[in-house]
């Protein structure tokens, strides 16, 4: 057999010898709900693959509408990362009808998470009491996200679950788990030495979305504006917080760039609170594995910013 052809025919069996592979040796389709959960899927899948994104910019899961483009995206998809239908309920009908074929990983629900009930807009658990404890039931606050430990967890089970359909790659997966890990607890430590100048000063927020942030760096969010995103707060709730702002001496309350800020600014009026915006999401960062660790230094540099500047 000539040279040339000898050579061409090895080649051909090279194609086909990794056209027949595995198919578990392909990275499994990751899709996951929002750019936090995102950014802690790309960590976990560094060096192998990349997830998809299903909210992005300033998409909030509290009103949102499926697109034809992100029912194509779950339908495909071999794991599904999300919080639960208290967050993403959006999600609910669909991921039966599309994602049959994905494990869907709910969060809400991942044993060894630190979890906390549902505040009352003033800032109290629904018992009244400021206590750290847990509650794994309904009314559990979903956006625990934003609390250093659990996105440890959340790392960890990614990879697990990662490792399980992709067994070809799992030290991959275990590695970049374990690296996340001691990252994210010196991200823990870089957060409190930029807040803890500012622990004690009291601030409120346009919705409470920060109840883990806040307890994980012992910080003083004073209550909420609105009950819930869904609901607008009346006129008697805002003279209600805008007395509260006036009896703690709070300096700020930081809206959210998913919601107009013309709320904030009705209440502050005639206080000596100023106006900031703290992102739980992330909305204009660059998505994968950094995400994360900007997103959370940005919220502690805006905190701290906003409640070391005199009061107006």
């Amino acid at each position: 057999m000539p040279r040339r052809f000898l050579i061409f025919f090895l080649a051909v069996l090279a194609v086909d010898h990794v056209a027949a592979g595995p198919a578990s040796a392909v990275p499994p389709k990751v899709v996951a709900t929002i750019a936090p959960l995102h950014s802690l899927a790309a960590m976990a899948m560094e060096g192998v693959g990349f997830p998809d994104l299903l909210l992005s910019g300033g998409e909030t899961p509290h009103s949102y509408a499926l697109r034809p483009s992100h029912s194509r995206m779950l339908a495909s998809a071999d794991i599904i990362i999300r919080i639960g239908d208290g967050f993403e309920g959006f999600l609910k009908k669909p991921l039966r009808s599309l994602a049959r074929r994905a494990t869907v990983m709910e969060l809400e629900s991942l044993t060894g998470l630190v979890t906390y009930p549902n505040r009352r807009p003033d800032g109290h658990d629904s018992d009244g009491h400021h206590d750290d404890h847990q509650n794994h039931g309904q009314g559990t606050d979903p956006h625990l996200w934003l609390h250093t430990g659990n996105a440890i967890r959340i790392l960890r089970a990614i990879s697990a679950a990662l490792s399980k359909a992709n067994p070809e790659n799992t030290r991959v997966y275990q590695g970049n788990a374990a690296r996340g890990a001691i990252r994210l607890r010196a991200l823990k430590m870089e957060i409190d030495r930029i807040v803890g100048p500012v622990r004690e000063r009291p601030y409120f927020v346009f919705h409470d979305a920060w109840q883990y942030f806040d307890r994980e760096f012992g910080l003083h969010g004073g209550g909420a504006i609105a009950i819930s995103p869904e609901r607008k707060p009346g006129a008697r709730r805002l003279v209600e917080t805008r007395d509260r702002i006036r009896t703690t001496g709070a300096r700020c309350v930081f809206a959210e760039p998913q919601f107009p800020p013309a709320l904030v600014k009705t209440v502050i009026r005639g206080t000596a609170a100023r106006l900031a915006v703290l992102d739980p999401l992330g909305a204009g960062l660059v998505n994968g594995p950094g995400q994360y660790f900007q997103l959370m230094r940005n919220l502690a540099n805006g905190i701290a910013s906003c409640l070391k500047s005199p009061s107006r």
